[in-house]
């Protein structure tokens, strides 16, 4: 008998691919697509990804954190942003992106998720943190993707290059620049909230395998603190802009995926 989840994810696929190669070939014919038409297909793949994800997260002994599952929320809300920060930025052509990286996760989720991945310690408190500390990540990890784009724009145009394509794909590098300090701050202000979060809910750091995450979290956020600082005071963009977000993501990588990674799948805790 064929689950509801499996329904729900070859239909969300199915939204996911076509917005995708609709998208695709309207921007290398270089014809304007149309928002609202990219907006409804996008926005039913994600609502059936989230029906994907209420099966395998919620549950009545409550929320199933394994690592697959991580990674298909994570995916489908960068997907959900890039779309978002799209109705008010030129920048449709990002979702080329987001779309395979959301169908990428929302494939992992429901193959390979396990059960029983619950919180021994478990609170309402402590899900608003972990809730918060992955939009965060996403956010930031959308941040990282866009300064590498910058970065590869911005040598095009210094070594002036006959052949520009990401110069040519993608909007002007201050429209790129200007998205990347938005997605900053907002990954800024969800890690702030999430970092609140924990130290108000997790009583013992060391005894729950937490103290290496919330170090290099801690530093990861000084670092986008002091480029923003930078940024609105001192004017730091470009290169620096890049080399920092880059700093603060790897950081906060090390810590968050890291000890996901080896505290399940190395250790099996």
């Amino acid at each position: 008998m064929i689950s509801l989840p499996l329904v729900y994810t070859i239909l969300s696929l199915i939204a996911y691919t076509t917005s995708f190669w609709y998208l695709f070939m309207h921007l290398m014919s270089k014809r304007d697509a149309n928002h609202w038409f990219i907006g409804i297909l996008l926005a039913l793949g994600l609502m059936l990804h989230a029906g994907v994800l209420y099966s395998d997260m919620l549950t009545p002994s409550g929320v199933n954190y394994d690592v697959f599952n991580m990674m298909s929320f994570t995916s489908g809300l960068m997907l959900l942003l890039s779309l978002l920060f799209s109705t008010y930025r030129p920048v449709l052509a990002l979702n080329l992106l987001g779309i395979p990286v959301a169908a990428t996760g929302l494939i992992l989720g429901f193959a390979f998720s396990r059960q029983n991945q619950f919180i021994e310690q478990h609170s309402i408190g402590l899900d608003i943190h972990i809730i918060l500390s992955l939009s965060a990540y996403a956010v930031l990890l959308m941040a990282t993707i866009q300064a590498v784009i910058l970065w590869f724009q911005d040598r095009e145009l210094k070594k002036k290059q006959k052949t520009r394509f990401w110069v040519n794909l993608l909007p002007s590098f201050q429209a790129m620049e200007t998205l990347l300090f938005d997605l900053i701050i907002t990954g800024f202000l969800l890690l702030t909230v999430a970092l609140g979060f924990g130290f108000f809910t997790i009583d013992n750091f060391f005894a729950q395998h937490l103290a290496h995450k919330t170090a290099f979290s801690i530093v990861s956020w000084f670092v986008y603190g002091a480029l923003l600082i930078g940024h609105y005071k001192f004017g730091w963009r470009g290169q620096k802009a890049i080399r920092f977000t880059i700093t603060g993501f790897f950081l906060l990588a090390v810590g968050f995926i890291g000890s996901k990674f080896v505290l399940e799948m190395i250790l099996n805790r």
